[in-house]
């Protein structure tokens, strides 16, 4: 968020004025008697959701409002969530949770703040329609607002390309891998050229694959179906790591983020919000990333949500500023920063989304990239347990990375532990 500066502090103010209005309560209201006293709202989320600029704002707008910002690892936000809620207590005001686990929550929707208690259900035309629904409970509760969606495309290291013979314009990268067949060839060319690896890790060949199937882990009656999608993603990742072209990295620990620095692989799926993570870790490859197709098309890897667990005791102003979050200045700000496009169509065509090319990936056009993927997506039914599934098939294939369990053994393994995380 780079000069959020004077404009976007009078934006921020203008558009939380409104929105407590919408909602019928001002955070004065919600907290705040005789405007001295603080309301302290925590959040919970993982990675890089551009919150900090954002923080900042909002509190020099709201001086009797203070943010704290919990940053943790992707599973282990999710687990403490589900333990804080069977606890009844200790849950953060407002929580992220992510695609691989809505469904998880929402079938606890007594759990959560219903927004539409809270004035959302006027959201609902302005989101995607199956991004509205995804978060909606089976009785008509909605417990959270979209914050962005995970549409596919690949991010690659053009001066690594070169140095392998390898093309480096975006056009003529994509070419190389209509679908994943293909680009393990190129990887294999690539390794044999270099002597380095390509790919980052057979979990992120696992993830967009998967992504691109229609039947995730699970069918709409939540019976597990590890012989159709599953398979085809597992096979794809272990062709990968068979042929050598995986630098056998686990994603988003401490390695994976090394491998960005020391050049260890030179590809990796790219949903939108992977675009954040990789400027954050690798600063000084800005100019050296650029954009590509997607093997295969299509297809979404991610996408969150921001919920409002109902034990909070500062319930109207996690709703105040929620609604602030996913108003259309701060999801464009969002999207400029991190890279994390917007579930609400309309700012697809919106010129600060449209227009925008992203300066550390070669100014690569990344809203003319993902807000075309994004239109067209047709998202999987992900069921009750697909994040807690997904975990066990992915601690899978880091075992063959590893070297602890052979690929040919590998499938077994993964379908035992598949079915262990969706009784458990």
């Amino acid at each position: 968020m780079k000069n959020f500066g004077k404009r976007g502090l009078a934006a921020a103010a203008a558009a939380t004025l409104l929105l407590a209005g919408c909602s019928g309560q001002s955070l004065e209201d919600s907290g705040n008697k005789g405007g001295t006293a603080t309301t302290t709202l925590k959040i919970a989320f993982w990675g890089d959701m551009g919150l900090d600029k954002l923080k900042t704002a909002y509190e020099a707008a709201h001086p009797n409002v203070k943010i704290v910002l919990n940053s943790g690892e992707y599973n282990a936000q999710h687990e403490d969530l589900q333990k804080k809620l069977v606890a009844g207590s200790g849950a953060p005001d407002i929580s992220a949770i992510d695609e691989g686990f809505i469904v998880q929550f929402r079938s606890q929707a007594d759990k959560f703040v219903n927004l539409n208690d809270k004035g959302a259900a006027e959201y609902e035309s302005k989101y995607l329609p199956w991004k509205w629904k995804q978060s909606l409970s089976t009785d008509g509760k909605q417990i959270g607002l979209g914050t962005d969606v995970g549409g596919l495309a690949m991010c690659y290291r053009s001066d690594l390309f070169a140095k392998a013979g390898l093309p480096t314009d975006p056009a003529a990268v994509s070419k190389l891998w209509p679908d994943w067949d293909s680009f393990i060839n190129v990887g294999k060319q690539y390794v044999a050229k270099t002597n380095k690896k390509f790919v980052d890790s057979g979990t992120n060949m696992f993830n967009p694959v998967l992504a691109q199937q229609p039947v995730g882990f699970y069918d709409e009656g939540d019976k597990l179906q590890m012989d159709g999608g599953p398979k085809v993603a597992f096979d794809a990742s272990m062709k990968a790591i068979d042929a050598g072209i995986s630098a056998n990295l686990a994603s988003f620990q401490p390695n994976w983020d090394q491998g960005f620095k020391k050049d260890q692989f030179a590809v990796l799926a790219c949903p939108a919000w992977m675009l954040g993570h990789i400027q954050d870790t690798a600063p000084d490859q800005k100019g050296k990333w650029n954009i590509a197709a997607i093997p295969g098309g299509g297809g979404n890897w991610g996408g969150s949500w921001w919920t409002i667990p109902a034990q909070g005791k500062n319930v109207d102003a996690a709703v105040d500023f929620v609604k602030w979050l996913v108003a259309p200045e701060q999801q464009i700000e969002v999207f400029k920063t991190v890279g994390n496009l917007p579930s609400q169509p309309a700012l697809y065509k919106d010129a600060a989304v449209l227009d925008y090319k992203k300066e550390f990936f070669s100014n690569a056009p990344t809203g003319q990239i993902f807000a075309s993927t994004a239109e067209n997506l047709k998202p999987q039914y992900l069921g009750k347990k697909a994040g807690p599934t997904r975990v066990a098939v992915e601690n899978v294939i880091t075992q063959v990375q590893q070297g602890k369990l052979k690929s040919a053994a590998a499938w077994a393994e993964a379908v035992k532990q598949a079915e262990k995380a969706s009784n458990s």
